[in-house]
């Protein structure tokens, strides 16, 4: 008996609405100082002399990354949008999602799936102006707001992919390493349609250029695959 069988005939988790966006908010996440540092580009033993660690007992964190955190932390807003489609095969093999593509790469990374998850996840544009303003003033308190913007940006797509994971796993599926235009061959020009399936610049204010990038910067998109 093929494993999929038993799923939904629909290939969605009995209380998935097919192409209905949903929308979750969080409190700001754990702050990492060695992630932090690591989106910075620099060294824990740089600042914190050689062979210290992040978390070491009494060990406090640089007065840099502690700035930063205190300054973006009540200006972090993490927000997510998504929704659950369900999953065909074109006559070459492409997965058919509510968009056109055909990407090699999508292709592999949702082999064996009925389902996936769309979604958008933003921190939110507070911290996009608190890091223009320190361009200005102060570059290497800007760079630490990059950094901490890419952490929590991360962390937010960890902590939804783990929960989205669960819930899956609870009705049975199976899930595949998320996949965001951008990587591999998957164009950024699928871009307008996973912002339009998740309703993410109504609900979240995430606007794209000319180029595809999104605004708020610390923004992404991805897909989660499931079968």
């Amino acid at each position: 008996m093929n494993k999929f069988q038993t799923k939904p005939e629909n290939g969605l988790p009995p209380e998935a609405v097919p192409l209905t966006p949903l929308f979750k908010t969080y409190d700001p996440l754990p702050f990492d100082e060695a992630e932090i540092l690591r989106y910075a580009g620099v060294p824990l033993s740089v600042l914190k002399g050689e062979g210290a660690m992040a978390g070491d007992a009494g060990g406090d964190m640089h007065p840099l990354v502690s700035w930063g955190i205190a300054a973006s932390a009540p200006l972090i807003r993490p927000m997510v949008s998504y929704c659950y489609a369900p999953l065909s095969r074109d006559s070459d093999g492409f997965p058919v999602l509510p968009f056109l593509q055909h990407s090699r790469d999508l292709k592999a990374a949702l082999s064996g799936c009925c389902g996936a998850v769309l979604f958008a996840a933003t921190i939110g544009a507070g911290i996009d102006r608190l890091i223009r303003r320190y361009e200005r003033l102060t570059p290497a308190k800007a760079l630490i707001l990059q950094a901490i913007g890419a952490q929590q940006a991360e962390a937010l797509c960890d902590r939804f992919n783990g929960e989205i994971t669960g819930s899956l796993r609870a009705s049975g599926f199976d899930t595949r390493p998320r996949y965001s235009p951008g990587y591999g061959d998957l164009p950024l020009s699928v871009q307008p349609d996973m912002l339009s399936l998740t309703d993410a610049g109504r609900r979240m204010g995430i606007t794209l250029n000319a180029s595809y990038l999104m605004s708020p910067s610390k923004s992404v998109t991805a897909i989660i695959g499931f079968g």
